[in-house]
């Protein structure tokens, strides 16, 4: 039996809030515990909050004020749990490019600037681990980055933000509007108080980014994220989507894409959608997350587990921590970024989707067809046709086949302007389902 290193792994932690909380809490309750698997005695040095005055309850000895200082200090590893992009991403520059590891959970950060964390820590020879940053305590960027190394990942399709989620499965359940399921997951806490994070979609995006970039091997960041929330859907797109034996959730969808003269793109995009009750996404309620991968080899696989909370994120925290730290003791390295494929992001338009299109329509012959004719000069071809009478105009619903997302909005915009064509009632894009 190998002996346990006598200098202890000296960590700082950045950040106290919900999360931070319970991280403190196990590196000091479970100090003997991360010892015995990491080979060496564990040290808090540090946590660093904005108001140490705020923290009662916290080792007061531990607390300061000044993250950079903190930083600069004799530490091992640096956890981050504060968020945002500025100063956090000073602090964690400097750590990596001084050779100490780093675990966060900033997705807005590595959304936006991951590269650059990815290249001060193998410059130096330190570890960046983030597996916090998606889908909390869901192990899920670990296997994308090991596990599937060997493996060719086509897809990766998930339910990625809680907040959403829940708005959306009690929307389907209650039949209640958005705005007062809004103000139920406020009240419940799900929602923060400003929630436009989670409910327009940036959120998400943030995290489409980070997926795309490990499971294709190539550089996403946010902005190259094709983004949209949920503040448009009504209650009357959730009917609809019953009445097609679908419902409806905000997904965040990374592709493989290869034309017709077999050039490679990536496709990342988050958007509400139609899926249908049989999928696996589909049955993910309330504030979970699930996130569905396909590969070459490996076939489908499921994620699932709870996204978010204090302690199931530290879970995944600590498990980054242990890693890096193992490493400190044995001398070894984590994995660095791979982003050799290099693959171009291809633009929404043109993506191939499928659209959900509901239409109030005037009762009349001939009404099917001009809409038809729409379709067929854009290119588009018609996958289902449901009309539903009422009075002097009728409700008529299609679905089309794949086709490339501008194609698709050209299509409902020059419906719109048909004489014949009361009022485009909803447009949504479905997933799930055979092209």
């Amino acid at each position: 039996m190998s002996e346990r290193r006598e200098a202890p792994v000296r960590v700082a932690l950045l950040g106290c809030g919900t999360v931070g909380s319970e991280v403190t809490r196990r590196l000091l309750d479970d100090a003997d515990e991360l010892a015995a698997r990491i080979g060496a005695p564990v040290e808090l040095a540090g946590i660093a909050v904005r108001r140490p005055d705020k923290h009662p309850d916290l080792p007061q000895h531990l607390l300061t004020a000044d993250a950079g200082e903190l930083v600069e200090s004799d530490v091992d590893v640096v956890i981050e749990l504060i968020g945002g992009i500025d100063p956090v991403r000073g602090w964690l520059l400097t750590a990596l490019r001084k050779g100490k590891s780093v675990v966060t959970g900033n997705k807005a950060l590595l959304a936006e600037h991951g590269a650059e964390l990815a290249a001060a820590a193998s410059e130096s020879g330190a570890d960046l681990y983030y597996e916090a940053a998606v889908a909390g305590a869901i192990p899920l960027l670990r296997p994308l980055r090991e596990s599937l190394a060997g493996d060719r990942i086509t897809r990766v399709m998930g339910i990625v933000n809680g907040t959403t989620n829940f708005i959306l499965s009690a929307m389907d359940a209650t039949g209640a509007s958005y705005a007062e399921t809004l103000d139920e997951a406020t009240r419940l806490g799900y929602a923060e108080a400003d929630p436009s994070a989670d409910v327009d979609g940036y959120d998400a995006a943030s995290k489409a980014a980070i997926l795309a970039s490990l499971a294709f091997h190539t550089r996403v960041t946010a902005s190259d994220v094709h983004r949209e929330g949920i503040r448009g859907i009504s209650a009357s797109d959730i009917v609809a989507a019953k009445r097609l034996n679908r419902t409806v959730k905000l997904l965040a969808i990374c592709e493989r894409v290869v034309a017709e003269d077999g050039t490679e793109s990536v496709s990342a995009r988050v958007h509400p959608v139609m899926i249908p009750r049989s999928h696996q996404l589909a049955g993910v309620g309330g504030a979970f997350n699930a996130v569905y991968v396909e590969a070459e080899a490996a076939g489908q696989l499921m994620f699932y587990g709870q996204g978010a909370g204090g302690a199931p994120t530290a879970s995944a925290v600590l498990g980054d921590f242990v890693a890096a730290a193992r490493n400190r003791v044995a001398g070894g390295r984590g994995p660095r970024e791979s982003a050799h494929a290099a693959l171009p992001v291809r633009p929404m338009g043109q993506t191939p989707t499928r659209y959900h299109i509901s239409l109030d329509v005037a009762d009349k012959p001939g009404v099917l067809a001009q809409i038809a004719q729409v379709f067929a000069v854009h290119g588009v071809s018609i996958a289902a046709v449901r009309q539903r009478d009422k009075h002097s105009t009728a409700s008529l619903v299609v679905v089309t086949h794949l086709a490339p997302d501008a194609a698709l909005q050209a299509t409902v915009s020059e419906i719109s302007k048909l004489d014949v064509v009361r009022e485009v009632v909803s447009v949504m894009r479905v997933e799930g389902e055979d092209s």
